[in-house]
């Protein structure tokens, strides 16, 4: 009986396979390269909006607020007349006259100073504060300088007189405080020089 070859086994390729393995690897770490990629894309489109949708919440309410603030600007503004003309009303009794005013002119004044009080009060509560810089440093955000004086008691650069007083509503300038403002301490005059030269005039 004839004993049959044994079968031969096939011959690995082992340099096939390690560049299949080498390949393969190469391929995943490609993939997870892109993956990474995207991830990270999606990472800063999400915090970029989750910015702009902060941004946008936050402009939101600071455009509420002001609108809420500011709403009565325009009212405000033409209440501005009404509140001079009381104090023009005011300042136009003189002193002696108040202090020796009869019964009825003593409750007129006070009317119209209850009046003025009140009109500033509401003011007030809607956001609109006045505005009075006597002594303070002129501020041209603040204030409109109509002239300036030498005031021996006022620093230069202060607020020597308030003209017309301003408003603010808010933060912001509602009308800017009229003003004077301090040029210093006048210069003393220089005294006059004596003619010492010793000359007279000639006669003839």
């Amino acid at each position: 009986m004839t004993q049959k070859p044994a079968k031969e086994e096939p011959e690995i390729d082992t340099a096939t396979s390690e560049e299949l393995a080498n390949e393969a690897a190469s391929n995943a770490e490609a993939n997870l390269a892109r993956l990474e990629s995207e991830r990270d894309d999606f990472k800063d489109k999400l915090l970029r909006t989750l910015a702009d949708m902060e941004n946008l919440r936050r402009r939101t309410e600071r455009e509420i607020s002001d609108a809420k603030a500011y709403a009565v600007t325009s009212f405000a503004r033409d209440m501005l007349a009404s509140a001079d003309n009381l104090r023009r009303a005011l300042e136009s009794v003189p002193e002696a006259a108040r202090s020796g005013a009869e019964a009825a002119l003593a409750a007129l004044i006070e009317g119209v100073e209850l009046t003025e009080r009140d009109l500033l009060k509401t003011l007030e509560r809607h956001g609109v504060r006045k505005i009075d810089p006597q002594g303070e440093k002129f501020d041209p955000n603040l204030h409109q300088a109509m002239f300036e004086a030498p005031d021996a008691e006022t620093p230069k650069g202060m607020v020597s007189k308030v003209v017309q007083s301003g408003y603010k509503i808010g933060e912001r300038v509602l009308r800017p405080a009229l003003v004077g403002v301090s040029a210093g301490t006048p210069k003393p005059q220089e005294p006059s020089t004596p003619d010492t030269s010793g000359s007279t005039p000639s006669g003839h």
